[in-house]
């Protein structure tokens, strides 16, 4: 079994965490019920073909995960694709990686605070939105910082809670479709031809990829995992296959049974509600009303609590190697946790989340630069997979190391090419920032290097 000291670094985070408790963590991360939130985006998007989109979004993720599952034997350590690309290609393409991830990672818990915290604003709108997100904040960091093993069973209890809730939800909406008040056809969430086009479908793809994303964060806790390192990969892969199976399934239903369809079609028309509507239509207000509860709980708690470990995780590696300062690879003795890395990631949720909660568009803005920055990262990590594999270690597995990863990156191009304007121009600035960052850094002395490529 390779370890990181192999790599030139000195194991320092507990090695406590087995093959489920990486399942359960990347479940966790990607939510059971994460469609709830934004089912109505991805049906108005994909012209109700909700189901396919979702479809279309695991192929995509399914090869990535394949790739991530190859980097993570190679290199078992912390920092994600900032690693695989770091180590597979050269340092500054990890940098370059590290960037573009960090933008999915430090966004992406500001995101799920300000979902959790708009739906539990309009249970409760005495209390504003920026109060909800520093409670759920606050409580998030405490967790975090009592270390690894209480997020593990905090995650397990929550994953729980989030299936029991998705099986009421499927009970009751299969009662209501056997009772024959299904509003269109059973095929229809997979295709329909009178709306059907490539680019309509791939545009709700690049939406919906958003449930998907979290898998990843797996990856992040290379230097907690107690088993071989071709464990964490197929926990991985696992993860998103049962995540994919439910994110199907749940969405077909709802689906089928959302209660005035052109309405939800119309340019117009109310999107963050959608699946609370159709749960109401399917069973009546209660599960509506238990189905946004869970939502904002799933989101806010649960969802952000292992956002915040996964990104803490992150930013410890690129400040190891020199390319954040260098406070945030700080391990706290008791807890053996990035301890630095967890305040700061709680701050810039703070800051971000109470700043845009005064927004109208924070909520699409957020998701649009959390995907793009994302599927970046992931093209680069098919790249290294061919490089390191294929160029320098002379492997002759051609499917797993040269045919599955173009395969992938290729997907990735067209989804990407099919966002939103708004996040393919924000990615590139951020990329851009990226950049001058590394130019900066490498004119200071600090070039992006890894420890066993120090002389």
């Amino acid at each position: 079994m390779s370890t990181i000291e192999q790599f030139g670094y000195r194991q320092e985070l507990q090695r406590s965490l087995g093959f489920a408790d990486l399942m359960i963590y990347g479940l966790i991360f990607m939510v059971p019920i994460a469609p709830f939130g934004i089912f109505g985006t991805v049906f108005a998007i994909s012209g109700g073909m909700v189901a396919l989109a979702y479809v279309i979004g695991l192929v995509a993720m399914a090869f990535t995960a394949l790739s991530y599952a190859q980097m993570a034997r190679a290199f078992p350590m912390a920092g994600s694709v900032y690693t695989y690309a770091g180590r597979g290609i050269a340092a500054p393409v990890g940098f370059m990686a590290g960037w573009a991830i960090l933008l999915d990672y430090l966004l992406v818990p500001t995101l799920l605070y300000l979902v959790a915290s708009t739906a539990m604003n309009s249970f409760l709108p005495a209390v504003p939105v920026w109060a909800w997100l520093i409670a759920f904040v606050l409580l998030n960091t405490i967790v975090n910082y009592l270390g690894i093993q209480m997020t593990a069973r905090i995650t397990r209890i929550m994953l729980a809670a989030e299936l029991v809730v998705l099986a009421i939800f499927l009970v009751v909406g299969a009662i209501a479709l056997a009772q024959g008040r299904a509003t269109a056809g059973a095929l229809t969430p997979l295709y329909d031809s009178s709306s059907f086009s490539w680019t309509l479908v791939l545009g709700a793809a690049s939406v919906a990829v958003l449930s998907f994303l979290g898998f990843d964060g797996i990856s992040t806790l290379a230097e907690e995992n107690r088993e071989d390192a071709r464990r964490l990969g197929r926990s991985m892969v696992a993860a998103l296959a049962l995540a994919a199976v439910l994110f199907v399934v749940q969405t077909w239903v709802a689906a089928l049974l959302v209660p005035d369809r052109a309405a939800l079609l119309a340019p117009d028309a109310s999107l963050d509600n959608a699946f609370y509507d159709t749960a109401t239509y399917a069973g009546g207000p209660w599960l509506g009303v238990l189905s946004a509860v869970a939502t904002a709980i799933a989101w806010g708690f649960a969802n952000s609590l292992v956002a915040q470990a996964a990104t803490s995780r992150l930013l410890f590696a690129m400040a190891r190697d020199r390319q954040l300062p260098s406070f945030l690879a700080r391990v706290h003795r008791k807890h053996r946790v990035p301890v630095n890395a967890t305040f700061a990631v709680a701050l810039v949720s703070l800051a971000l989340g109470v700043g845009l909660s005064f927004y109208a568009d924070a909520i699409g803005l957020l998701s649009s630069m959390v995907n793009f920055g994302a599927m970046t990262a992931f093209l680069l990590l098919h790249i290294a997979v061919v490089v390191h594999y294929v160029v320098r270690q002379r492997s002759r597995n051609w499917l797993a190391h040269l045919v599955l990863p173009v395969i992938g990156f290729a997907v990735l191009v067209l989804v990407v090419i099919n966002a939103s304007v708004a996040a393919q121009v924000l990615g590139f600035i951020w990329l851009g920032v990226g950049l001058i960052v590394a130019i900066v850094l490498s004119a200071l002395g600090r070039r992006p290097a890894m420890p066993s490529e120090v002389s």
